[in-house]
C-alpha cells in the first residue's frame, strides 16, 4: 500500500477493526518513511453481474432497483425501509454466492416475491400483480386464492 502523503510502498498496520457491519475491514497504517498515518478498507472483490431481462437486452445488475419496486410494493404499509434495505442486501448476496455472471429478472423477482410474502401479504400481491402482469381479475384471484391456502 503506498502512502498517500510520500509514495512510500511499506507502511505498518496499526490498527484493524470491522467496518460496514462486518462487510469490510478497516485499518490505521503508519508510513515507514514519513510516519504519518492514514486508513485503508479492505473489502472482498465481487464480480459483476449482468440481469438477462424479458426482451433478452441485458444490464448490470442495480441493488437500488431490487430496493426500488420493493419501496413502491410497499407503499403505505407498515414496513420498515430497514426490513426493505437487508432484503435488498440479502437477495445481492444470494445472487453473488450462485456465481452466476448473468441473471434472468425471473430469477431476481422470485426472490423478492418470496422474501416480501414473508413480511407483508399486501406488498406481496402488489409486487407480483405487476412482476407476473396479471392480465384480468381470475388470474389475480387464482394468486390470491394460494396464498389464502397457505395460511
Amino acid at each position: 500500500m503506498k502512502c498517500p502523503y510520500c509514495g512510500y510502498s511499506e507502511s505498518k498496520v496499526i490498527d484493524s477493526r470491522p467496518a460496514d457491519e462486518n462487510a469490510s475491514i478497516r485499518r490505521r497504517r503508519e508510513c515507514l518513511s514519513c510516519a504519518r498515518r492514514f486508513t485503508t478498507y479492505e473489502t472482498v472483490e465481487s464480480l459483476p453481474m449482468v440481469v438477462v431481462k424479458k426482451d433478452g437486452s441485458r444490464q448490470s445488475f442495480d441493488k437500488g432497483k431490487v430496493l426500488g419496486g420493493m419501496i413502491r410494493a410497499c407503499e403505505k404499509r407498515p414496513v420498515p425501509l430497514a426490513e426493505l434495505e437487508k432484503i435488498a442486501s440479502e437477495i445481492e448476496q444470494d445472487l453473488q454466492n450462485s456465481m452466476e455472471r448473468e441473471i434472468r429478472t425471473e430469477i431476481i423477482g422470485e426472490k423478492v416475491m418470496e422474501r416480501l410474502r414473508s413480511v407483508d401479504q399486501v406488498a406481496y400481491v402488489r409486487f407480483a400483480s405487476v412482476y407476473r402482469q396479471f392480465q384480468d381479475i381470475d388470474s389475480f384471484m387464482t394468486e390470491l386464492s394460494k396464498l389464502l391456502a397457505e395460511r
